[in-house]
């Protein structure tokens, strides 16, 4: 694939001579004949040495990665998983934290027509149980760190440990460094179609549990889209997604995106914070950065001072996962003198409508940018209707005009947001003069915190499971550093009284149960949850009291 030359062109410009056509010529494959994700990702950029992962340890060892070394590491774990009976429409489960085994294991996934399918590794047993149950993995490849939380999964595939030195193999568990080192490095992609599976993703839902999210290999087409029009990725970048490849836009841009364009990525595995930040970044020399808003307002936290060091090094910063603030944009262009632009996406479409570094046009603060080319981005109102400018609605894709959509409905599960020739993202948005978005807010209940989207419904389940609980409602509540924070109202089984001790256990029941970045940071004792005549629990009711209690304070 090409990438983004020095000069922009025009976003008009980009729109007029869009051709689906164009976006297929890019890859090596095509979705009609025969498409493997491995070689469009991997072995197509191979023959020149050409480097494709910097890998810093959680000591800060770095290490270095060709394209060619990928590949013989890809084909070593294909032929392991093979061993293992996985075929090509099987699905892989990842639970890794980031590093080099762990892009070994997606292009190897990858390589045999197999899916990938992450697991996020502050997961705690209910919710792996869930991902792994809807989407039926055939194997778990985890390290040992990981490895317990399988223990309390029912009817668990089997596991493949890459164990630290001197640990003893779980029972049952294949080794997987023994095997990786035993296996061929050569391994013959599978050629797969267009509409088959590469990814199995999750949403995190508001009215039930996560649903499957099918990922079809025609979506390298958005994927390489994103990166060369909105992230403006350039052959001489530098580039760092900070955003773990546990969640889509750590898989979809921080994996597939930039070597789908043959671009070194990087992998960083110890903990985010505005210092190691600014080292990599110092260290490394990267110049085109991507985050959530909430890593970038820990470094604006960390202040000018240490900012200075590299102020200037970065060409362009992009932002998603929820809105990003002016002021972050007005910090970044003071202090680290870069350019940061809001991009807006989902699980089920990827990066959707962006403020491109890649094309040309008037960048507003405040606004989540244009419709990619490649989509057509409208407004709808409750009838399903087309509104003009300045007015809300629901942000939605009209199907028949966005030839790189490639979301067609949730795995095994019903999706009333695809209807009447649209898909409805739930988001509130507005449409401005100028052919720009503007958010507004969610139309749902899902609760964004730290980048990270939570579903009530998986937290009020957790708490549920706690013997002290008779029933719970969970929402989000603003707060200045992550956006929201997930705060839960609990009603008490009648055996058990409440106190700050109580909470706490209760917060880290949910934390173990669910995730690290899931568990309830407030806890409200009452006597009984709003409801409608029908039993459902109002969520909104308590968010709006939290929301004017906040502003009284």
């Amino acid at each position: 694939m090409t990438t983004t030359p020095a000069h922009p062109p025009r976003y008009e410009e980009a729109l007029a001579r869009f051709r689906i056509e164009d976006e297929i010529a890019r890859l090596q494959g095509d979705p009609a004949t025969g498409l493997n994700a491995s070689i469009e990702c991997c072995d197509r950029h191979t023959g020149q040495n050409r480097l494709a992962l910097r890998a810093i340890s959680a000591d800060g060892q770095l290490r270095e990665f060709t394209f060619e070394d990928l590949r013989d590491m890809s084909a070593r774990v294909g032929n392991v998983l093979k061993a293992a009976g996985v075929g090509p429409g099987d699905v892989v489960a990842g639970m890794l934290p980031r590093i080099p085994e762990l892009l070994a294991v997606i292009l190897g996934t990858w390589r045999i027509g197999a899916v990938y399918q992450p697991l996020f590794t502050a997961f705690g047993p209910k919710a792996i149980d869930h991902r792994l149950k809807t989407s039926g993995a055939r194997l778990v490849v985890t390290n040992t760190a990981n490895r317990s939380k399988l223990d309390e999964v029912e009817d668990c595939p089997r596991v493949a440990t890459i164990l630290s030195p001197s640990e003893a193999l779980p029972a049952g568990d294949i080794d997987f460094r023994a095997a990786f080192a035993a296996a061929s490095p050569y391994c013959e992609p599978t050629l797969r179609r267009g509409d088959d599976l590469f990814m199995m993703m999750s949403t995190s839902g508001t009215t039930g549990f996560p649903k499957g999210v099918p990922v079809p290999l025609r979506a390298l087409l958005a994927f390489g889209a994103y990166m060369r029009d909105a992230i403006g990725l350039r052959p001489d970048d530098i580039f760092w997604n900070i955003a773990d490849p546990g969640w889509a836009y750590g898989l979809y841009y921080a994996i597939t995106g930039p070597l789908l364009l043959g671009i070194a990525t990087t992998l960083h595995e110890g903990a985010f914070t505005a210092n190691s930040t600014y080292d990599i970044i110092e260290r490394l020399g990267v110049t085109s950065l991507a985050g959530s808003p909430t890593a970038f307002r820990l470094l604006l936290a960390g202040g000018p001072q240490a900012a200075a060091r590299v102020k200037g090094r970065l060409r362009v910063v992009s932002s998603a996962g929820e809105p990003l603030n002016p002021e972050v944009i007005r910090w970044f262009d003071a202090h680290l003198a870069a350019p940061i632009h809001d991009h807006y996406g989902q699980t089920e479409n990827g990066m959707m409508v962006n403020n491109h570094h890649g094309l040309s046009h008037k960048v507003r603060p405040g606004s989540a940018g244009f419709a990619m080319p490649g989509y057509r981005i409208v407004v709808l109102d409750d009838a399903g209707r087309e509104l003009g400018p300045n007015q809300p609605g629901i942000l939605a894709v009209d199907i028949a005009n966005s030839p790189l959509r490639w979301f067609n409905g949730y795995h095994k599960a019903e999706t009333p947001a695809i209807s009447g020739g649209y898909y409805r993202s739930g988001d509130t948005v507005e449409l401005e003069p100028d052919g720009s978005i503007s958010f507004i807010g969610r139309a749902d209940d899902v609760i964004t915190s730290s980048g990270y989207r939570i579903g009530p419904f998986d937290v009020e389940s957790a708490l549920i499971e706690h013997p002290a609980v008779n029933e719970a409602a969970v929402v989000g509540v603003p707060d200045p550093q992550r956006t929201e924070i997930v705060k839960a109202f609990v009603v008490l089984s009648p055996s058990h009284q409440a106190s700050e001790a109580l909470a706490e256990e209760l917060a880290q029941h949910v934390k173990k149960r669910l995730s690290a970045h899931a568990y309830p940071r407030e806890i409200d004792f009452v006597s009984e949850l709003p409801k409608t005549p029908s039993g459902k629990i109002q969520r909104f009711l308590l968010r709006k009291a939290e929301v004017e209690k906040r502003k009284q304070t």
